[in-house]
């Protein structure tokens, strides 16, 4: 039989009934929202685990996702502000379905009149350009080519297959197509704008038709283009981009074919870059706009590749000034950051840093949480300001200082999520923006000796302020949406501040205050790396770090995540130890007065000055709104403050203090 042994290692005398009827002398009765049962009813996850995804959160031994391969040849017109191409897709069923229907994305029929998102912005989005015309589908069947006519439901079209594509089995679909690039005026992810010097600057994006991905939570899930972002399956990029010979083109990937399509000197700048920590200038600005030298007329074809990614983008012009540098990555190897940008973007306050920010951006991601993949990393100043795709972001011409490295490290920073560790940002927006917002306020931290930080991504102070009282407003407000909300239902008001702020503080205060980078660290290194091109899902993550980490977190995704919950924990008042005791000491009461609770730091202060921390779990309240804790020895308590370095988002810290009477 065990011998009891009391708390605080106070031998042979228990002190759990005594101290459960120890009331402070004078308390009253606190009005509470608190219930126990509610804040840690068990966290039910949306979906199920088993052997495509364990119970661990990772892969399990029957994960399978299907996979495209992509040739693509296009053509802009820059008078005409039109692309028009031809697509080859290997389309790989994994799954172990058979499949009797392709389903596509197009994504610019976003701007067709009628179209839903134009209906979901209030018709903002709506009427701008004809959308994507599918000229031509052709699926490959027994060798020979054999005509499809494709069904178009706004941004997506159905393809019915004359034989169903077994499992396991590959097929291949040739479309042409054509569309006209919407101008940057209309807003969107993608479009055009005119530089100082008259030309114009393309950021191309959703520029051709995307096979929807097949899983095995939905099939296949197309959901329309309703503004929200993507979710793609993985594969290799060849992609061909004919141009008037006077552009630069940035894309996705590498370059396949500098000797086609750059100057001598161009090449040789290139060469230097990529033995280079500091910046090389390719193409100076100097070297833009009507006094400087033409190069030769006609059309150019740029050819890149991308292995193992989701998507591509690029950008063209004329106006660009092109810089590089070397990016040195864990273990060995390299990649390559690089800059393009109109002449009145150049100079060291502005864009001139750009390819620092990168490189710097890209180092620190891949030593702290996941080597970069790819062969290079480019930012562009254009249109579609604050967009990013595999490889390529797109950030705004007038960005400087601060705001362009924040911007720089965020934007690349989605190389992460969603484009290493395959979120779907059509229904869970909060994942890609709100993880890759949290790795941003370390790099904000981490350049230059905190050169731009702190940075915490806040609506309401986003360059310093506390986070914890930052976030309050959302918290209090009765019309702000759980971050499990469905992403096209979150309005602009609430997508900042939840999508991106709430989520990614909820991961600060996840590994910070709850679990600890011991534990936080390595978990969620693990589940990029397990899920690194991949598919998860929200119940994934939350089953990784409940396994790796040991604890049963449901009454913080319940409280942070499924609801909106405040936090009002309070010190209820100190007393003496009642006379059966055993020895003397001090009872400190704290309080759970509304629904969200949290671990705890309680610092007590005795007569004569010294100080003592007790760290108090989340469980103090698992029982009960009230918690008695008892604090030996022969001095008393004379103050008592919950959180005393102000780390959580407690929304009256006026009842954080008490001072014994």
């Amino acid at each position: 039989m065990n011998t009891h042994r009391s708390l605080f290692g106070l031998v042979g005398v228990s002190l759990l009934g005594l101290l459960a009827a120890a009331v402070p002398a004078g308390a009253a009765p606190v009005a509470s929202r608190y219930a126990p049962r509610e804040t840690f009813a068990p966290f039910v996850m949306e979906q199920p685990s088993g052997a495509v995804r364990a119970a661990n959160g990772l892969p399990g031994p029957a994960y399978w996702q299907n996979r495209a391969d992509y040739r693509i040849r296009a053509t802009l017109d820059p008078t005409r502000k039109t692309i028009t191409g031809s697509v080859e897709v290997d389309y790989a069923n994994n799954s172990p379905e058979a499949l009797d229907v392709l389903w596509l994305q197009l994504e610019q029929n976003l701007y067709r009149p009628g179209s839903r998102g134009g209906f979901a912005e209030g018709g903002v989005a709506g009427g701008y350009t004809e959308g994507m015309t599918l000229d031509a589908v052709e699926l490959q069947v027994g060798g020979r080519w054999q005509a499809v006519t494709p069904l178009v439901v706004d941004t997506r079209a159905q393809l019915r297959l004359p034989t169903a594509l077994a499992a396991d089995a590959k097929l291949t679909l040739r479309l042409r197509y054509h569309y006209a690039v919407p101008s940057d005026a209309f807003g969107g992810r993608t479009g055009w704008l005119t530089a100082k010097s008259g030309q114009a600057i393309f950021s191309i994006a959703q520029w051709y038709p995307r096979i929807t991905v097949y899983d095995d939570l939905r099939g296949w899930d197309p959901l329309p283009y309703l503004a929200q972002e993507f979710y793609l399956d993985y594969g290799n990029y060849d992609y061909w981009l004919t141009v008037p010979a006077d552009m630069l083109v940035a894309g996705s990937g590498e370059l396949q074919n500098p000797d086609e399509v750059l100057t001598a000197h161009e090449r040789a700048q290139l060469a230097k870059a990529k033995a280079s920590d500091a910046t090389v200038m390719i193409r100076a600005p100097g070297e833009v706009g009507p006094a400087a030298a033409p190069r030769p007329g006609g059309s150019r074809t740029w050819h890149y590749r991308m292995e193992n990614t989701r998507d591509v983008a690029f950008s063209a012009s004329a106006a660009f000034a092109w810089d590089a540098a070397r990016i040195n990555l864990p273990g060995g190897g390299s990649s390559l950051a690089m800059s393009f940008y109109p002449a009145e973007s150049a100079g060291e306050a502005r864009w001139g840093r750009s390819t620092e920010y990168l490189k710097d951006s890209v180092e620190r991601f891949s030593a702290r949480w996941f080597r970069y993949p790819w062969p290079a990393a480019v930012n562009v100043a254009g249109p579609a300001a604050g967009m990013e795709y595999p490889g390529i972001v797109f950030d705004g011409i007038d960005d400087a200082g601060k705001t362009l490295f924040w911007i720089t490290a965020h934007e690349i920073g989605h190389s992460w999520f969603p484009m290493i560790v395959g979120f779907d940002e059509r229904r869970h927006a909060w994942m890609d923006e709100g993880f890759n917002t949290f790795i941003d306020t370390f790099q904000s931290d981490d350049f230059n000796r905190g050169e731009y930080a702190p940075k915490r991504d806040s609506e309401y102070a986003p360059g310093g302020g506390n986070p914890v009282d930052e976030i309050l407003p959302v918290l209090a407000d009765p019309t702000a949406p759980p971050i499990l909300s469905r992403a096209d239902t979150v309005v602009e008001q609430w997508r900042h501040p939840v999508t991106y702020f709430k989520s990614a503080l909820g991961l600060r205060l996840l590994r910070d205050e709850i679990l600890g980078p011991d534990r936080f660290d390595p978990a969620f290194r693990r589940f990029i790396a397990a899920w690194a091109f991949k598919h998860p899902k929200p119940a994934d993550f939350f089953r990784a770090m409940e396994s790796d980490s040991g604890e049963d977190l449901s009454w913080w995704w319940n409280g942070w995540y499924a609801n909106n919950w405040q936090m009002d924990l309070a010190v209820g008042g100190i007393a003496p130890f009642p006379a059966k005791a055993g020895g003397p000491g001090s009872l400190v009461t704290v309080e759970a007065r509304d629904k969200l609770v949290m671990p705890v730091t309680l610092r007590v202060t005795f007569r004569g000055g010294a100080t003592q921390d007790i760290k108090l779990p989340a469980e103090t309240w698992i029982r009960q709104a009230a918690t008695q804790i008892p604090v030996p020895g022969a001095t008393p308590v004379i103050r008592a403050e919950l959180d005393p370095e102000h780390h959580l988002p407690d929304k009256d810290r006026t009842n954080n203090v008490a001072i014994a009477r």
